[in-house]
């Protein structure tokens, strides 16, 4: 028998920060530019509703700040970013404490663009910073030693120095070092997740806006879908289009063809594509920071019946999961439209993650609720108005080869499930058909 939804944190109410959702109006997907004539995304209301939610998160967790070096978690608060290459560095990070304003310490020059264009941050809280860069600074040159002095200090004067520090990843000496000035550390990853699990109508509409542009890319996708292209121009061509669209980071895009398809090897070669095959792309990317997480599935000239059986399988479990999203519902009740491990040739959950899941998508491609039969069932959570997710089925066809893989981003929406990503997939597709 499942267990009942026991959330670690207090639930943040996402009514007293006004996300202003518009649930009995069309989401919209406008071009990028802001005008005069339409209100679109409000950048000003999507940074203060941000850092309202991570207020509110952080004032139910017991803890006295928060200390984030997860680029996710720094420009969900502070909304700055300095590009995707920083993404996995550690050279940048910020602090809230309960009773101050964002501190954000960045790489170099970053800093003082920052006291130029990001008036939102108090200029005396953008500052220069540098620690470790994953291990090429020793911590012999005593930069760890510094950034730890210099937290505590802003943390007695902003009086929580008594309390608890929450951290999502660091580098380990930083770790010591703070803990070394008698800082007790704790996880600050679950408070900045709960944060982040309801999105705005602002958020909404990035998400959206982003989810159309891989719309148009597999609309050129498709066109080009035949014999003798190769999957890393599918990807070439992707990347492309995507960055002409206005993307910001192309992450990853997987391009899987032929004999390649099962079991899935999520990432992509120069295997040439040929008449028949069936193909899967994921197209992982971001738009002002906001992800997409899409796959789609297509054949090449014709399709045999095992591989139309695997994506009709792979379709029902899609719709069955779909049909049950609505406020109220636990997780453990969407995990069990999945199929098991074993069905799809799988000896147990863990081997088959990933490939009949759900994940919430945001600022980050893996983002709560994290939906499957690996997880769910021991520790099922309630779905709530305003989340957004990632629905994804696999099926392997009997060919032994083949296989079938689609997503769908949805929003839960008070009426239910609201699906985003539009290229046609009720059908398998037939590209170039012969």
């Amino acid at each position: 028998m499942a267990k009942k939804p026991s959330p670690s944190l207090k639930r943040v109410n996402p009514v007293e920060v006004d996300p202003r959702h518009r649930w009995d109006r069309p989401l919209q997907a406008p071009g990028h530019m802001q005008v005069d004539f339409e209100e679109r995304v409000d950048f000003r209301r999507l940074n203060a509703y941000r850092l309202g939610r991570v207020r509110q998160a952080l004032a139910h967790s017991g803890l006295g700040a928060l200390l984030v070096f997860d680029q996710y978690n720094i420009r969900y608060i502070s909304s700055t970013v300095i590009g995707e290459w920083a993404r996995d560095k550690l050279t940048r990070w910020s602090l809230l404490t309960g009773n101050g304003e964002p501190w954000v310490w960045d790489f170099g020059s970053a800093a003082r663009h920052h006291k130029l264009y990001a008036p939102w941050i108090p200029e005396k809280q953008s500052l220069a910073g540098l620690a470790g860069m994953r291990g090429a600074v020793s911590p012999k040159a005593g930069l760890f030693k510094k950034a730890a002095q210099e937290i505590r200090d802003i943390l007695k004067a902003e009086g929580v120095a008594g309390m608890p520090l929450g951290i999502d990843l660091v580098e380990p000496p930083f770790l010591f070092a703070l803990q070394d000035l008698g800082v007790e550390v704790r996880d600050a990853q679950q408070v900045m997740l709960e944060a982040r699990m309801i999105k705005s109508q602002d958020e909404l509409t990035l998400l959206n806006m982003a989810a159309a542009m891989v719309d148009g890319v597999y609309q050129d996708i498709y066109e080009a879908l035949k014999p003798g292209v190769r999957e890393n121009e599918i990807v070439a061509l992707a990347n492309k289009r995507l960055y002409e669209m206005g993307a910001d980071n192309v992450e990853a895009i997987n391009s899987i063809s032929g004999e390649r398809c099962s079991p899935h090897p999520h990432n992509f070669t120069d295997r040439i594509i040929r008449p028949g095959d069936q193909a899967f792309f994921d197209i992982i990317m971001s738009f002002i920071g906001y992800r997409t997480c899409y796959y789609r599935t297509f054949n090449v000239g014709k399709a045999t019946r095992a591989q139309k059986d695997a994506y009709v399988k792979a379709r029902e479990w899609m719709d069955a999961a779909i049909a049950l999203i609505k406020p109220g519902v636990t997780t453990d009740k969407i995990a069990r439209a999945f199929p098991k491990s074993q069905e799809i040739g799988f000896e147990t959950e863990m081997a088959a993650f990933g490939l009949n899941f759900c994940h919430g998508i945001g600022l980050g491609l893996h983002e709560r609720p994290i939906i499957s039969r690996l997880n769910s069932f021991d520790d099922p959570m309630e779905l709530e108005a305003g989340m957004m997710f990632a629905v994804e089925t696999y099926c392997p066809a009997t060919d032994g080869t083949s296989a079938a893989r689609i997503e769908e981003e949805v929003i839960v929406t008070p009426a239910g499930a609201q699906i985003i990503t539009l290229f046609p997939a009720n059908e398998l597709p037939i590209a170039n058909r012969y």
